[in-house]
């Protein structure tokens, strides 16, 4: 349960990636140089892994060009200069929320948590079982505003039934934009939200709010603890291993040093025999860094001793 996930877990948000390159300035009336783009490009990239190409210049101007306007900046090297300067790291913060895009819904490819449903968590929970242990960890990296962690939540609920109180087997959900977590944690959705849910879930899992908008109800609420938390820290603060991991729609704005970087991660977090989830326009690649495919967009950690020991030293 995330009550007791909240133990296990070391705060949290994850890289989320930028959405639909949308043309032209928006009339923010803002001008960007090949210098200035270069250094908040370069900055972007160190903070939070995010590569932005040429392509992106004009959502780079859509979506800071009225900041930089609004706040008197002038120009685009007069504010990459107060971030470069904020020690707070408030500033930063605001970067992220403005540069990141959090397009997501209820059941999104929803193959993959068919999948979850009726091939990890048998697996998973037998397993664990066979170590006399209840303790099911699930991470949603990259949550965005909720959605796909509360639809793993209700899944669960689901298959473990009355069981499930006896599970710690919450959810950690984290996501880099304070402004996503902030909606996530609100549980608060419009109605077409939900129109991929399985029929009885909305009146189930949902409470209509006096606005007309569905709310999460507390039960799935407090199975999922948000967190910000950024993915391009070098290493992960995690206390225990992860037997599932859900990365999607994330590192397709990485470059592939960074994803490499990224999956070596996840492998060194996740236990032997662990799934991952990535976007379907996503894929580890040939060399596939530890992990078996299984099918589109899902790979499975190597499990046995020699296939680990020969990962780690491919890693370092």
């Amino acid at each position: 349960m995330a009550a007791m996930a909240g133990t296990q877990y070391l705060g949290a948000s994850a890289v989320q990636s930028l959405g639909p390159l949308q043309e032209g300035r928006h009339g923010s009336g803002v001008s960007i140089t090949e210098e200035e783009f270069r250094r908040l490009r370069d900055l972007v990239y160190e903070k939070f892994g995010i590569n932005l190409t040429e392509e992106k210049k004009a959502l780079v101007i859509g979506r800071l060009g009225k900041l930089i306007r609004t706040r008197g900046f002038g120009s685009f090297e007069a504010y990459i200069e107060h971030l470069q300067a904020d020690g707070s790291g408030r500033e930063l913060d605001e970067l992220a929320n403005r540069i990141s895009t959090n397009y997501t819904f209820f059941y999104r490819e929803s193959d993959h948590f068919e999948f979850f449903r009726d091939k990890v968590l048998p697996e998973m929970t037998e397993r664990i079982r066979k170590e006399e242990k209840k303790d099911l960890r699930v991470w949603c990296a990259g949550c965005s505003t909720g959605e796909e962690p509360y639809t793993l939540a209700m899944i669960m609920v689901e298959y473990f039934g009355w069981e499930y109180v006896q599970w710690e087997a919450g959810l950690l959900a984290t996501d880099i934009s304070a402004r996503a977590l902030q909606k996530a944690v609100s549980g608060i959705y419009p109605e077409e939200a939900l129109e991929r849910l399985p029929a009885g879930w909305r009146s189930r899992y949902f409470k209509r709010t006096a606005s007309g908008e569905q709310k999460v109800k507390g039960e799935i609420k407090k199975e999922v603890t948000f967190r910000r938390f950024n993915l391009m820290n070098e290493k992960f603060p995690f206390r225990k291993s992860f037997h599932v991991i859900f990365c999607r729609n994330v590192m397709i704005y990485f470059d592939q040093p960074t994803r490499n970087a990224l999956v070596r991660r996840f492998y060194r977090s996740m236990v032997p025999g662990g799934y991952l989830f990535i976007g379907h326009s996503e894929t580890l690649g040939r060399d596939q860094l530890g992990f078996d495919y299984v099918r589109p967009a899902i790979y499975r950690r190597k499990e046995h001793r020699e296939e680990v020991m020969e990962c780690l030293g491919r890693f370092g």
